[in-house]
């Protein structure tokens, strides 16, 4: 695999912001002994997000049982489950007084349930603390078990997220053996078979060598299972160990990709160089919430 040399294109400069928030959130989550994936995976948006009050919350601790190649997460075996986590989230989101709280976790396949439970009582504790507030959580496949899967949407969030992470062909080399494509293609279905006034939402990661084809098979696949929210974004190596970087996707790429998904009939496209899943998850959740309605109203 060709490795592109370490100079970005000025697109992919991130150009810093006056931290005033930065050190604040910091020290809130070192206080509350909260882990982000802003941090763990080495998220390009940190500095802004933080500075804006936006952050997402990873439960579940730092230590993956997956080994996906293209992500910064550590991988190994976990510690054991803190059940006072979901409290201290919701705390958190309190006190920085988060309209929009996202929550994602490592994967845990060496739990019964694989962390759906966890997940769920995050959910309640924030709702509970602070009712009004939209939660969205970005969950793991839980080995495509439908009942854990309805836990989580038992638990009332207002997006569930699962991502495919990059086309098909590619699948089986940059995730994790335990993952798979079409499984996470069910994943989404299975939310909206559930519930399907739930808004649900993936992303892809452009650069690992997929093609243009590939991405709007991927996108008409996901359009099929009947997915709210796309985000399209920029790989980036998290470093020598990871997957490497095959191209530089030019931003007027996203723009057309955007403007294609829209077209397929997606509620919201979000497409960039710099974006993530949870990169501005409030406005995209506000931006498709009744549209999701007004559709299964009709269906």
């Amino acid at each position: 695999m060709h490795e592109l040399p370490l100079c970005k294109p000025d697109w992919l400069k991130i150009r810093m912001r006056r931290p005033d928030r930065f050190g604040r959130v910091r020290e809130l989550l070192a206080r509350y002994e909260l882990n982000t994936v802003c941090t763990s995976a080495k998220c390009p948006n940190m500095f802004e997000c933080w500075d804006d009050g936006c952050l997402t919350f990873m439960v579940l601790g730092d230590t993956c049982t997956r080994a996906c190649r293209f992500c910064a997460v550590s991988h190994g075996c976990p510690e054991g489950v803190d059940d006072a986590e979901p409290g201290r989230v919701a705390l958190a989101a309190e006190e920085l007084g988060l309209k929009y709280v996202v929550i994602t976790s490592v994967d845990r396949d060496d739990l019964s349930d694989f962390g759906a439970s966890h997940y769920a009582a995050c959910v309640r504790a924030v709702k509970e603390r602070l009712p009004g507030v939209g939660v969205e959580v970005i969950i793991p496949d839980f080995s495509g078990e439908l009942d854990l899967i309805e836990a989580v949407v038992d638990a009332g969030p207002d997006v569930i997220s699962h991502n495919v992470e990059t086309v098909e062909r590619l699948s089986s080399l940059v995730r994790d053996r335990r993952a798979g494509y079409f499984r996470s293609l069910d994943v989404l279905r299975d939310v909206k078979r559930l519930d399907p006034l739930m808004v649900t939402k993936s992303s892809l990661l452009l650069g690992m060598g997929e093609d243009q084809g590939e991405v709007r098979g991927v996108m008409h696949d996901l359009c099929e299972a009947r997915v709210d929210i796309l985000t399209v974004g920029q790989y980036l190596r998290p470093g020598p160990d990871q997957w490497p970087v095959c191209r530089y996707v030019h931003p007027d790429e996203f723009a057309e990709l955007a403007a294609y998904g829209r077209s397929l009939g997606f509620g919201h496209v979000e497409a960039g160089p710099l974006v993530r899943t949870s990169y501005r998850a409030a406005g995209h959740f506000l931006s498709v919430g009744s549209q999701v309605i007004r559709r299964a109203s009709c269906g």
